[in-house]
């Protein structure tokens, strides 16, 4: 039996890289994609353009130190052939694709811009990359998956969502533009599930709570502020991606509406598991 291979999308740092790293040491190959290539790259993040730690080939020789294989593939979430190329470029080197982890978001202007002041331009942009995108990559690689009878999808949705915010962007809540995205995203799963029922497709929701991430640094959150969301770390998320690669959710963790990643490794007690975490 060929060995599974996982593409991950936003996996040049956080939760993308290490999830590619935890599914390297269950024995996937993994495609990993993202903008930034190589250390020291400027990418628009949240309005700044400065580098932030992490590329593809950082992830690529964690991946390759965890004993696995991985196959870079820069690409952009706002150029939506860039990422179908990828995809099938991923497709091609691997002859198959087991597992599609849409990861990667929207990280410009416009996520925090309350609803008088969010432009039409910085909304397209937001739901190019959060809907539009992973929409376009799930069309891509959902056939080889239905035709061999399995495949995994998780999609990265989240808690803003689908709750109100405690106050506004500025002061430590959400605005409009990107819960809006997610929440439409997070209406993919039921539809597949029912479109595809008994095919042997899988897929999930996942809501990653409050992670602290390098972008969230560059946006100036705090770990003052932070500290009011019980943050979770990006390891703990991985763990939950990795577990989720092969085994099925209890049904207490409400597998049909949305996982909630922090409390399922808990629950799961994820982080003690060997497998998962290495030496």
């Amino acid at each position: 039996m060929s060995t599974k291979v996982a593409l991950i999308t936003g996996a040049s740092r956080g939760i993308g890289a290490e999830s590619a790293v935890a599914l390297a040491r269950l024995g996937y190959r993994v495609a990993i994609t993202a903008r930034t290539l190589a250390e020291g790259e400027r990418h628009d993040h949240v309005g700044s353009d400065a580098p932030l730690p992490g590329s593809l080939e950082a992830t690529a020789a964690a991946v390759e130190r965890a004993g696995g294989e991985a196959l870079c593939l820069r690409a952009d979430i706002l150029d939506e052939q860039s990422m179908v190329d990828a995809a099938l470029q991923a497709q091609a080197h691997f002859g198959h694709i087991d597992l599609l982890f849409n990861n990667a978001v929207y990280q410009g202007e416009g996520n925090l811009a309350s609803v008088l002041d969010v432009t039409r331009e910085q909304l397209e942009r937001i739901y190019q990359g959060n809907i539009f995108t992973p929409l376009a990559l799930v069309r891509t690689l959902l056939p080889g998956m239905l035709e061999r009878g399995q495949g995994t999808l998780i999609n990265m949705v989240s808690y803003t969502a689908f709750h109100n915010p405690p106050a506004p962007a500025d002061k430590g809540g959400w605005g409009f533009a990107y819960p809006s995205s997610k929440a439409a995203f997070a209406r993919m799963a039921g539809a597949l599930r029912v479109e595809h029922a008994g095919s042997g497709l899988r897929v999930f929701n996942m809501e990653p709570g409050t992670v602290m991430t390098e972008v969230m640094r560059a946006a100036g959150m705090t770990d003052e502020l932070m500290a009011r969301y019980k943050p979770c770390t990006p390891q703990a998320i991985a763990a939950v991606v990795a577990w989720l690669a092969d085994n099925e959710p209890p049904a207490e963790c409400n597998p049909h509406e949305t996982l909630a990643a922090p409390a399922m490794a808990k629950k799961l007690d994820l982080l003690r598991v060997p497998s998962l975490l290495g030496d």
